[in-house]
């Protein structure tokens, strides 16, 4: 049956009312699943098992999908969610007879429907591209799918913008499967929506553009040069960058976001390359791709140029393929001139860069998350004022040990933010000029409840003025039980005091 693939493959492209762009994506979609070795005449996904019911998108997302399927149970449709990885978490169906159908090609929780795993489907080919897709009956790779229709919409973390998983409607290809779509693109905004609001007042994360920008020399900035000087982690994990660029390797720095990722590999390339301008690339919203290589690709291979690409793992499949291209016929150029392309990847996992991308990539540079680097903070607290004010800013010994005892759970990039913060309205940094978030300085683990209950109890203690007996009476409890939660969360009134009447 893999022999009939091309035939396959052109009378798709042909198919009367198929829009081109759909088209065009089903098609380069084929294309992998051929490359991945899916067979044409039946689906064999892996069966995982384990499942994540723990986490806000499975929360929020199995509430809209239970009240949609409350309200459509009549309908021969089925609702799930997928992981990132195309693993299915759940399913709602009321047709016995879908059940069936579904279970007989393993669409059921704790299965991999991945392109890798399935073939071209709805959920694989829209966590593959990271826009909505709609793959209806013969458009499956797979034969033993062509007896449904699938809708799928990706839905990323409003908070952090990390591809969270898809919401998946499926029915039989014979059913109307006009506003499956919409009807997918409505539970998975529901599913967004529910999340910010469950995220406890975090800031949304601003859709990003593809911006390209040039990273200055490290030199420039007040205090830069500490940068390259921190904890024993930081300097193994730039040692190693450096050793890569040095032997012409294609490095890739994998870590959190925040954690500091592009400017180690800024001081790797300034480190071997000194003289080098450096452009970092930030991946856009799907939607603007092409603009964004077009802007930026024609500076790969340029004298003296050195490019970052930021966060790799977000780009859709066909766009990582693109970029892959011309990569390959830059460094074709390049090595046959004798020359070496400087070229640098951020990603938070290599697991989730694109296959084109991950291939290329020949060495990994794990880059820890700032929790795991406490001796760094003070010194990157530094620089942070350094930066924001010109000149050194003090730090009292009570700020310190709430800086150093922190979380972080936004890395670097939240610490800056922090520190740049109130060093432009202090000439000496106190417990009072840092966020509630940063007073708390429990190493115990809280369950949401208790994240909950601390923020509430450290913004009572953090308003001017705050005294115990205030901060209780304003949340409602008594002295001692505030003592006693006090006591709990490790908590402390501006001033350092933890007891004050």
């Amino acid at each position: 049956m893999e022999d009939r693939l091309p035939e396959r493959l052109e009378a798709l492209h042909r198919a009367p009312g198929a829009a081109p762009v759909q088209s065009g994506r089903l098609l380069a979609s084929w294309q992998r699943s051929a490359d991945y070795g899916v067979s044409v005449e039946g689906v064999d996904p892996v069966f995982v098992g384990a499942i994540d019911d723990e986490s806000l998108f499975f929360e929020c997302g199995n509430e809209v999908l239970s009240e949609l399927h409350a309200t459509l149970a009549a309908e021969p449709l089925a609702m799930m969610l997928t992981d990132s990885r195309g693993l299915v978490l759940n399913r709602f169906t009321a047709d016995n007879e879908l059940v069936r159908a579904l279970d007989a090609v393993h669409l059921a929780p704790g299965f991999a429907f991945s392109e890798r795993e399935a073939g071209t489907n709805g959920l694989g080919l829209a966590l593959a591209d990271r826009v909505p897709s709609l793959v209806h009956a013969a458009e499956h790779y797979s034969l033993g799918l062509g007896g449904f229709t699938c809708a799928a919409v990706p839905v990323l973390d409003p908070v952090s913008g990390r591809l969270e998983g898809s919401v998946n409607l499926t029915t039989r290809s014979e059913s109307s499967s006009a506003l499956l779509l919409a009807l997918a693109q409505s539970a998975a905004g529901n599913t967004a929506a529910l999340m910010l609001a469950r995220a406890r007042g975090r800031t949304p994360r601003r859709q990003p553009r593809g911006e390209v920008f040039r990273v200055l020399a490290p030199r420039h900035g007040p205090g830069s040069d500490s940068l390259a000087d921190l904890g024993g982690s930081w300097r193994a994990a730039l040692d190693e960058a450096a050793r890569g660029l040095a032997a012409g390797q294609v490095v890739a720095a994998v870590g959190e976001d925040g954690s500091g990722r592009a400017t180690l590999l800024s001081l790797a390339h300034r480190r071997n390359r000194p003289r080098d301008r450096i452009l970092g690339a930030a991946t856009p919203d799907p939607r603007d791709v092409d603009a964004w290589l077009s802007l930026w690709t024609p500076e790969l291979g340029k004298p003296h140029t050195a490019v970052i690409v930021h966060d790799v793992d977000t780009l859709p499949v066909w766009a990582a393929q693109r970029l892959r291209e011309l990569i390959d016929v830059e460094r074709a150029r390049l090595v046959a001139a004798g020359e070496r392309l400087a070229l640098t990847l951020t990603a938070q996992r290599l697991t989730d860069v694109p296959a084109p991308l991950a291939s290329l990539v020949e060495r990994v540079v794990p880059v820890p998350p700032l929790r795991d680097r406490p001796d760094d903070v003070l010194p990157l607290a530094a620089h942070a004022a350094r930066r924001a004010r010109g000149r050194d800013i003090d730090l009292t010994p009570a700020a310190a040990r709430a800086l150093r005892s922190a979380r972080w759970p936004g890395n670097v990039a939240q610490l800056v933010a922090v520190v740049g913060e109130a060093a432009q309205r202090t000439d000496r940094i106190d417990l009072q000029h840092l966020p509630p978030s940063v007073i708390s300085t429990s190493a115990h683990r809280l369950t949401r409840m208790e994240s909950v209950e601390r923020q509430e109890l450290v913004r009572a203690l953090s308003r001017p003025g705050a005294t115990v007996t205030r901060a209780a009476q304003e949340v409602g409890m008594s002295r001692a039980t505030m003592y006693r939660k006090m006591a709990q969360y490790d908590l402390r009134l501006p001033g350092g005091e933890r007891r004050r009447a």
